[in-house]
């Protein structure tokens, strides 16, 4: 993946915001539409780029390529290498993002119930 310029406006952005406090950092790693479900998707696994692919069926392959790299340069997953041919890579959680488990689990518990509350709010 192409690294920005240390003088882009973005990356000046990105360093401000990750020395701000935890919740930002942790917002800027795994922000994006898919990231957090790459990770929830490999809890407690080993996959492949297929095996993800397939349960993620709306993700295009661009984006689980940049979302794979992204997560993997910011140590929350592994990329195993194999020498067979064809190649074979796999992808596992490192151990800081195993210990986000707990955190998505209540995320998804919220997310559900708040689901919930909406849909009936918007039925009345």
């Amino acid at each position: 993946m192409a690294k920005r310029k240390p003088t882009s406006t973005n990356t000046q952005n990105r360093e401000k915001l990750n020395n701000i406090c935890g919740v930002t950092y942790a917002i800027n790693i795994l922000g994006g539409r898919w990231k957090l479900l790459i990770l929830y998707k490999l809890d407690n696994k080993t996959l492949r780029f297929a095996e993800i692919k397939k349960k993620i069926p709306d993700i295009s392959d661009r984006m689980l390529t940049l979302h794979l790299k992204e997560l993997e340069r910011d140590g929350l997953i592994s990329r195993e290498v194999y020498a067979e041919v064809p190649p074979r890579v796999e992808y596992k959680l490192t151990e800081s993002s195993q210990a986000l488990m707990p955190i998505w689990k209540q995320l998804e518990y919220w997310g559900l119930a708040h689901r919930d509350i909406q849909e009936q709010v918007t039925a009345l």
